[in-house]
């Protein structure tokens, strides 16, 4: 919780993504005071991955899509088939983190719609 009585809210991802400059260009409109973590530059730490499995499933945190994926061994990449073994890797690669991972309170959410980012923050949409 913020001074102001707001929660914290915290954007993860890293500078270079499209989906991630919108929704620092949305929350920045919407005067939603944030802070950036730049998973480039800080890495993933493990207490912040647990807190965001529990409120978030494993495959939709991973992204599957992104380059660092695709440079991985494909034995490697055949190997992540659970919550264990995706959480080891995000650790390892913290770039495999879908982005950006928004953290409001206790409300976390992945990817940016602005519908998403609405629905999370009611007051400063109107």
């Amino acid at each position: 919780m913020r001074a102001d009585g707001q929660p914290r809210v915290r954007l993860y991802g890293i500078t270079n993504c499209d989906q991630v400059r919108a929704a620092r260009a949305w929350l920045t409109q919407h005067d939603c005071g944030i802070e950036f973590i730049d998973l480039k530059k800080t890495g993933l730490d493990a207490a912040t991955l647990d807190r965001w499995l529990t409120h978030l499933p494993w495959d939709a945190l991973l992204n599957r899509r992104g380059m660092t994926w695709r440079q991985l061994d494909p034995g490697l990449r055949a190997q992540i088939n659970d919550q264990l073994s995706a959480s080891e890797l995000m650790l390892a690669h913290p770039l495999l983190v879908k982005r950006p991972v928004l953290e409001v309170g206790e409300k976390m959410s992945v990817g940016f719609s602005d519908s998403l980012y609405r629905s999370l923050f009611p007051k400063a949409a109107k």
